[in-house]
């Protein structure tokens, strides 16, 4: 059973930067046998997907995070990261990763995530 566990959540002021963590426990899944992601979720709003890294380690990320945000993975630590910087306020949300164990290439949905982690809460003041 793959377990996700999330950190590096917190309050910054707009233009920091935050690196979010997510390990990998227990799995018994080989990691380049599938896709992780990093989804975030605002008050109101819409699960939105932030970045994909697929698992021949493609990634690909929204419009609204290019340039800011990246994502990448240590295999040896089973640790996916993702780095964000020149945060902005509306960056404010519940950040989530997820595997999709039976996808090589990420969906856009999060409904098709069967793995997910508690979630870290990120927070950009003006």
């Amino acid at each position: 059973q793959l377990r996700l566990v999330e950190s590096g959540g917190g309050s910054v002021q707009a233009g920091g930067s935050l690196r979010l963590s997510c390990s990998c426990v227990d799995s018994g899944y080989t990691r380049s046998s599938y896709c992780m992601a990093w989804f975030r979720q605002a008050p109101g709003k819409e699960r939105e997907g932030v970045e994909f890294i697929e698992a021949d380690g493609t990634t690909r990320y929204a419009d609204s995070v290019k340039g800011r945000f990246t994502i990448s993975q240590d295999n040896a630590e089973n640790t996916l990261y993702l780095q964000m910087n020149t945060l902005k306020p509306e960056d404010t949300a519940m950040y989530s990763c997820a595997a999709c164990v039976w996808e090589r290439v990420c969906p856009d949905s999060g409904d098709e995530y069967n793995h997910w982690g508690q979630g870290t809460q990120v927070t950009v003041s003006s």
